[in-house]
């Protein structure tokens, strides 16, 4: 590297650490690394300023689905600069890829629905489903079901009406959260839930029991909706035991209480299907989309509403004059051709088949970690699969929190040229881009062995294993 390239990445890192705030970042730990400067990308791969490249097997934030520097989504998204950059949807007014983007999802959607609506983030889309929820209510004259039940370890945004849906300690701590009304009831973990001799369905019977207690506590006249992921993803990556998800709605119907499918990380491919609804029978309300819907190119999400909800919004909206939400960029023209063209991508090169082949294979080359005296669970479907580290294999024991042991884990395998995440504190992240092949499956879980036997070999050192 030239001495002009050296001081260049130098003056980067230190006007970074001046001038920028990062996210899910600790600021004082920040100020004294710096940060991580990616300056490349290729397919399932990214690079740094040195030019270490990195196998990405968390397809950057869940989002990266088509890897990076696909040339179809560059070529769309110029054609779209070049035709019309930007275009308002507010008062009647709209574009072609708004309203070609709107027909493909009703289109793709998992179950009937009757509109899309369009946002920048997957947090926007969330808080976006809670007042539509909350406007459905008021229009069928129950202004007073307002309340929201969402699960422990859930993520679905950092809005403050999606933080509040949230149950991560860190997100709510500081910032005077949840809001009152944001209600959570426990989450489904096949790992460690189950009592002894329970099956999965008399254990999701229990979990669902646990939600219609709080509905009779809460009373359901005072309950607006439930939202879930079909796959939790950033709380620790728990899919729902069998059966959960049909005693779930059924009693989610019984009391007339709509529910919201979050899919802003399972859908498009993530689970194997075009949607997680599709892989474990959610018939959703009100459906979110982001991520992978533009593939991470531009930002952009969307909800989807049964034609039920848009019957409420329609009245609502004449009886008002209008319908009073919306956002300055939802359903930018051009983010709306780059999400048109990641959709075709996805059909013509089969990538949701792919994605479910794949998964197979991932789940096969993770399985003989399961030997690992580290790993305490393997769990996943389709391209979603998290392996969970462990101090007791047999009590099924976690780390000390202080010992950051995932965090630890993430930074021996970033070391060593494999970006992964410690999810929930200590579950690693296998959530790679769809186009990822076997050999790199395969490149990715013998660095992460590597890795992981760094990691035992200090806790041994450490004393941290007794």
């Amino acid at each position: 590297m030239s001495t002009s390239t050296l001081s260049n990445v130098a003056s980067l890192r230190e006007r970074d650490i001046s001038f920028h705030l990062h996210p899910f970042t600790n600021a004082a730990k920040h100020e004294e690394v710096g940060p991580l400067i990616v300056s490349g990308g290729q397919g399932c791969y990214f690079f740094d300023e040195d030019g270490k490249r990195y196998l990405d097997m968390h397809a950057g934030l869940w989002c990266t689905s088509l890897g990076l520097s696909e040339p179809r989504l560059k070529e769309a998204a110029a054609r779209q600069f070049d035709r019309l950059s930007y275009a308002q949807t507010f008062s009647h007014k709209t574009s072609e890829p708004a309203v070609e983007l709107a027909d493909a999802l009703i289109r793709l959607a998992p179950v009937p629905m009757s509109k899309a609506h369009f946002q920048c983030s997957g947090s926007e889309a969330n808080d976006t489903a809670v007042k539509l929820s909350w406007l459905y209510w008021h229009a069928k004259g129950q202004p007073q079901r307002r309340k929201i039940i969402a699960r422990t370890n859930a993520y679905h945004g950092t809005t403050t009406v999606a933080a509040s849906m949230t149950h991560l300690v860190h997100m709510h701590a500081s910032f005077g959260l949840p809001l009152p009304g944001f209600l959570h009831v426990p989450h489904p973990d096949i790992y460690r839930g189950p009592g002894n001799g329970e099956s999965e369905a008399d254990y999701a019977t229990r979990l669902v029991a646990e939600v219609a207690k709080m509905i009779e506590r809460e009373g359901a006249d005072t309950i607006a909706a439930f939202i879930a992921e079909p796959v939790m993803g950033a709380g620790g990556l728990y899919p729902p035991p069998a059966t959960y998800y049909a005693k779930l709605q059924a009693l989610l119907r019984q009391h007339g209480i709509l529910f919201i499918a979050d899919e802003v990380i399972c859908g498009f491919g993530r689970t194997g299907r075009w949607w997680g609804s599709q892989t474990f029978g959610l018939e959703p309300d009100i459906l979110t989309c982001a991520k992978a819907l533009s593939a991470a190119y531009l930002p952009i999400s969307g909800v989807l509403i049964s034609e039920s909800v848009y019957e409420a919004v329609r009245d609502e909206s004449n009886r008002l004059g209008t319908f009073g939400h919306g956002y300055t960029y939802g359903g930018h023209p051009v983010c709306a051709a780059v999400a048109l063209e990641a959709i075709r991508i996805y059909e013509e090169d089969r990538l949701i088949e792919r994605a479910a082949l794949r998964g197979q294979q991932l789940q096969k080359a993770l399985q003989p970690l399961l030997e690992h005296p580290l790993v305490g669970n393997v769990r996943g479907v389709g391209l979603m699969w998290g392996v969970e580290i462990v101090k007791d294999k047999a009590a099924k024991q976690g780390f000390d929190p202080k010992l950051k042991v995932g965090q630890r884990l993430s930074d021996t395998c970033l070391a060593h040229g494999l970006n992964t995440r410690a999810l929930g504190g200590h579950t690693m992240a296998f959530t790679p881009p769809l186009i990822i092949s076997e050999a790199e499956i395969e490149e990715a879980v013998r660095i992460f062995t590597v890795a992981l036997n760094e990691l035992h070999q200090q806790l041994a050192k450490d004393g941290a294993l007794t």
